[in-house]
């Protein structure tokens, strides 16, 4: 029997440490200005919208709707070669932040530009290295 191979891993650096730690737990984090001023993603030591370096992490609601999707179904990892069609979708969140992140459904069709989504909860988002949602 031919053992399927683990998901890649994301690089974790000081500027992602808390983010990824944050999902491995269930979480979505978000970073901010300490000063105030929007959510913002990715995670990165300088505020794009205030320039400060004091940077706090706040938990989002983990929902959103799609901004705009594909379906991949031809995957650069073999880890992902019997989950086809894959669906990366831009997700606006309710904060205000966009993220790439993975839509799981077992409908493809269901997958639509405005569609509400969720981020998967524990166990099952334990699966995904990275924020993995589902149709709302």
């Amino acid at each position: 029997m031919i053992e399927k191979p683990d998901y890649p891993q994301p690089f974790e650096d000081e500027d992602n440490a808390a983010f990824l730690a944050g999902w491995r737990e269930g979480k979505l984090l978000l970073q901010r200005s300490r000063e105030g001023g929007p959510a913002f993603f990715y995670p990165r030591p300088i505020c794009p919208y205030t320039g400060s370096t004091d940077l706090i992490w706040t938990e989002a609601s983990g929902r959103g709707e799609i901004v705009s999707f594909s379906l991949i179904t031809r995957p650069n990892h073999p880890s992902f070669n019997e989950e086809v069609p894959i669906i990366l979708a831009e997700i606006a969140l309710e904060e205000g932040a966009s993220l790439l992140g993975r839509v799981i459904t077992a409908d493809p069709a269901a997958v639509k530009s405005k569609a509400k989504v969720e981020t998967l909860p524990l166990p099952e988002a334990a699966r995904y290295p990275l924020p993995t949602f589902r149709i709302a």
